[in-house]
């Protein structure tokens, strides 16, 4: 069994993201769904259909959400999953590095994945800097010739 991976995000991210991760992999991940938010799309038929789809994903090994802004609605939503599955992480701010992580440990358990997708996020992200040009910023600099 492995960890069930549903992406809420505001439409084409989940999408989009799962196509290139798709490109990348070399086929199709099992075990992931998307879940597109639309404007205007009542809350509750979010939450009815994050169930559903919550609901084909946990094998046993719980389900790990993974939502883009959070305070926005598709996190909303995923909180309220959060409160309303017997195994579920959320994780907010997805981006790629993250979601392949999360695929590539998915036969770990819950609380790893998430753990190794966050990490995965933090460590994708870089501040690049032409060489010799200088920066205060404390994140880890890449120097480009």
């Amino acid at each position: 069994m492995s960890v069930g991976l549903l992406l809420i995000t505001h439409r084409p991210l989940a999408g989009d993201l799962l196509a290139v991760a798709t490109e990348i992999l070399g086929g199709r991940p099992t075990g992931i769904e998307a879940l597109e938010v639309i404007n205007d799309t009542p809350c509750e038929d979010l939450v009815a259909a994050g169930l559903r789809c919550a609901a084909r994903l946990d094998q046993g090994d719980g389900v790990l959400i993974l939502t883009d802004l959070f305070g926005a609605t598709p996190a909303n939503v995923a909180l309220v999953l959060l409160e309303r599955l017997e195994r579920a992480r959320v994780l907010a701010g997805v981006n790629l590095p993250m979601l392949l992580r999360a695929l590539n440990y998915a036969a770990l358990d819950l609380e790893t994945v998430a753990e190794k997708a966050a990490q995965g996020a933090r460590d994708g992200i870089r501040l690049c800097v032409a060489a010799g040009e200088q920066r205060t910023t404390p994140a880890r600099r890449i120097q480009v010739a």
